[in-house]
């Protein structure tokens, strides 16, 4: 039942009955019946011609995940004194699944095209934003992750076997940091530092990105300790606050 909102994109965010029963695959009986609870529950509305949009229950949840999430709540203000003070973007992301989601971000005035943007989901496997989280799973997650995603792992420069993959990882752990430059869109560059609980789990990620057109990787590159010490404060929020989540979302698998 829950899928059925997996659909509605802002490419297509007007849904047809007959074509979410095509999607769902369930008996018409079924579909109707998920729609009448997703409708009741705010997740969906009906228009004037008998189609779906999404319902006012995500913007209600959305206001209590700013008021609520432990990297949106810790990291906002320091994100945006990072861009303020550095001149470039800056973005905030967590683990969701098995991919990276952005949560907030701080745009400069250059900000490349192709910025993250709030809500958006990327592979865990390109771009700092989303290795800086990887290199912190547990061994197992990684496991799984290198299993379904061998061949993309090896053309990302994370390691042409296991091993390898697993001392790529090692090796941002040691650095606290990845820096990556077009590997998920082209012209972007980007240093990322994890965000962790008070249990020293990995929550997310803190994210400095440049359009290369108009920025030397050389003198950006040095901006690297900024950025490192800006993700420790917002981990130190995080671990300082009360009532907060302690636990960070986990890859499936």
């Amino acid at each position: 039942m829950l899928s059925l909102l997996d659909v509605f994109t802002p490419a297509a965010p007007v849904w047809s009955v007959d074509d979410l029963i095509r999607y769902s695959g369930s008996p018409p009986s079924t579909c109707y019946r998920y729609l009448k609870v997703l409708c009741g529950a705010g997740f969906l509305a009906r228009v004037a011609n008998g189609s779906y949009v999404l319902g006012p229950r995500i913007l209600e949840l959305d206001r209590t995940i700013r008021l609520c999430d432990p990297v949106y709540v810790a990291g906002t203000s320091i994100a945006q004194h990072l861009t303020d003070s550095l001149g470039y973007s800056t973005l905030l992301c967590i683990l969701f699944s098995d991919s990276v989601m952005c949560v907030q971000q701080a745009r400069s005035r250059d900000a490349p095209p192709q910025l993250f943007n709030r809500g958006q989901r990327r592979p865990l496997i390109a771009g700092a934003s989303a290795k800086a989280i990887l290199a912190h799973l547990p061994l197992h997650q990684l496991r799984s992750i290198y299993a379904k995603n061998r061949k993309d792992i090896a053309s990302g420069g994370l390691g042409s076997d296991w091993e390898h993959f697993k001392r790529a990882l090692k090796q941002i752990r040691s650095d606290g940091y990845c820096m990556t430059v077009g590997e998920y869109n082209p012209g972007v560059m980007s240093i990322a530092t994890g965000l962790f609980n008070r249990d020293g789990e990995v929550l997310g990620s803190l994210a400095m990105v440049a359009w290369a057109e108009n920025s030397d990787i050389t003198a950006f590159r040095t901006l690297t300790p900024e950025v490192v010490r800006a993700g420790q404060e917002i981990s130190a929020r995080i671990a300082a606050t009360e009532n907060m989540m302690d636990l960070p979302a986990r890859a499936i698998g």
